[in-house]
């Protein structure tokens, strides 16, 4: 997640640092997260540079942990992505998700809890395939760096907006300058069996599941027209998700 937040300024990753809390320390289980971690941070090529372990045996259950973290990154001035060239008509472009990703687990939880399902419950979904809903829900977030930087390399990229809480709702407008918004078109990606079935045990509705999960893209890049026909083949599997417009936050069509 913080990586990925670090590109869509078109900076670089060069450093984590992270802090892991627990009642009493359990070392294989720390292990396990901090080699998650660290093949993160392979995945991005930046560096573990350090962090704090805790143990607070009053403050959390036996067999609980709190992790977090932040990354810090670095890009030249002139090379910053604002998004301040973004003009009508420039196309968005959309990279798959793996999954629900970090966000949108408080309303994932209570539709777990309706559904009657445990984790290891197969995933109700309609294309042969064979997932748990654990499986499903707990899918490793996709790491955008190396991909993103590249594309960003060969030009045309005016803006990035890294999919988190808020869904394409909220977080696609925040890239643009004022009176510029999105027309997306839905349909126009793949959206995961996980998102299709959260949504019909949930009885939610379209507004709400597209203001909280990311709906199977992640990354939605902002791309002039003559370069998305080059991005879209060279970053497959990608989807033309819609374009800007003249008007304000995101219409659905």
């Amino acid at each position: 997640m913080s990586v990925n937040d670090i590109v869509t300024s078109g900076a670089k990753p060069l450093f984590f640092l992270d802090y892991y809390a627990t009642s009493k320390l359990d070392v294989d289980l720390a292990e396990k997260v901090i080699k998650g971690i660290v093949d993160g941070c392979q995945q991005s090529n930046c560096i573990l540079l350090g962090g704090e372990t805790a143990e607070m045996p009053d403050f959390y259950k036996e067999g609980e942990y709190d992790l977090s973290g932040f990354a810090v990154g670095a890009v030249k001035k002139d090379k910053v992505i604002d998004g301040k060239s973004i003009v009508e008509g420039d196309v968005l472009i959309g990279l798959p998700s793996s999954g629900v990703h970090s966000n949108g687990f408080s309303l994932a939880r209570r539709v777990l809890d309706k559904s009657g399902l445990s984790l290891t419950d197969p995933l109700p979904r309609n294309d042969g395939v064979t997932t748990t809903v654990g499986e499903a829900l707990m899918a490793p977030t996709v790491i955008y760096v190396k991909q993103v930087l590249d594309i960003i390399s060969k030009g045309g990229v005016k803006g990035l907006a890294h999919i988190t809480g808020g869904g394409f709702t909220d977080n696609i407008p925040r890239v643009f300058p004022k009176g510029l918004g999105a027309k997306i078109v839905t349909g126009s990606w793949q959206v995961l069996p996980v998102f299709e079935w959260l949504q019909q045990v949930g009885k939610i509705e379209d507004a709400e599941m597209l203001r909280t999960f990311n709906m199977g893209v992640g990354m939605v890049l902002v791309v002039s027209k003559d370069a998305a026909d080059r991005i879209l083949e060279e970053s497959s599997p990608a989807y033309r998700i819609g374009e800007v417009i003249q008007g304000e936050g995101v219409q659905y069509v």
